[in-house]
């Protein structure tokens, strides 16, 4: 009877052995989990482009790369308990895909504006600046400056911020131009060469891009009409992953990683002097 007793305890020390060692062993590997992409890692869905030069487009190898996609791998690289993965829209879908929640963030160059600031998050801390200016086939000489765009037929992205300038600065100056709202980057430059349209708004380092790439035969002329601040866009409730993409950011920045970015895809160094 006492070495059944014996048998009795012993077996239910070694059961009770057994079960610690196996809640320390899920333990770790929950934590491990987390650390390397398995079920504590949260998935989060970042909306960009595929046509905007040199910050989020396909290349001649049919992959999804630029300034801001390779920014945001970047800050993946930094943050282990966030997976990103892109989804690629039309720019005019981005803010809609966002408000339903398609999307968690928009990586696409976004400035800030009332419009967005009513509805959206921007996170903290900007990663470029972004120069627009008229820019004119080559051979134009007509147009030195947003003021001589009276009467002519100037295109811009819907949703844009070179699309709520244009609009604000038409009506406050009387400016008479005539606004055509762009379907792609193809088309507006096919426009442009043509003389379809007289002007765009857009950037140096676009400009570049297309005369180096597709011979567009471009020029941007006169001062820029806005030199904003760039940031990513969130929903209101997603203050965590606000600060999360803000702390990424400055250890970039320190590290000197989005300065050479810059450089690489956008022909010099956007990131200077916030």
């Amino acid at each position: 009877m006492k070495k059944l007793s014996f048998y009795l305890l012993l077996l239910l020390v070694l059961l009770l052995t057994a079960c610690t060692s196996t809640e320390k062993s899920e333990g770790n590997t929950s934590e491990n989990n987390a650390a390397q992409g398995g079920k504590g890692v949260q998935k989060i869905i970042v909306g960009t482009g595929t046509q905007f030069p040199n910050i989020c487009f396909i290349d001649d190898k049919g992959n999804l790369t630029g300034y801001d996609v390779e920014l945001v791998r970047a800050i993946d690289d930094k943050l282990p308990e966030y997976e990103f993965e892109f989804k690629t829209m039309e720019f005019s879908n981005l803010l809609l895909s966002l408000e339903t929640r398609k999307i968690d963030f928009i990586a696409h160059q976004m400035e800030i504006n009332d419009e967005r600031e009513e509805k959206f998050l921007f996170n903290k801390e900007p990663y470029n600046v972004f120069p627009l200016k008229v820019t004119v086939n080559a051979k134009n000489n007509d147009i030195q400056s947003i003021d001589d765009v009276k009467g002519k037929n100037i295109s811009v992205s819907p949703t844009s911020n070179s699309a709520v300038f244009i609009e604000k600065y038409n009506k406050e100056h009387n400016l008479g131009a005539n606004i055509v709202y762009s379907s792609g980057s193809v088309d507006v430059n096919n426009q442009l060469a043509t003389g379809r349209i007289d002007a765009i708004i857009t950037t140096p380092f676009a400009v570049k891009y297309y005369n180096e790439s597709n011979k567009a035969q471009q020029k941007v002329v006169g001062d820029a009409l806005l030199n904003s601040k760039v940031y990513f866009l969130l929903n209101k409730d997603e203050v965590v992953l606000q600060e999360r993409l803000d702390d990424a950011i400055r250890e970039l920045k320190a590290e000197g990683v989005i300065s050479e970015l810059s450089k690489k895809w956008l022909g010099d160094d956007y990131t200077v002097d916030f």
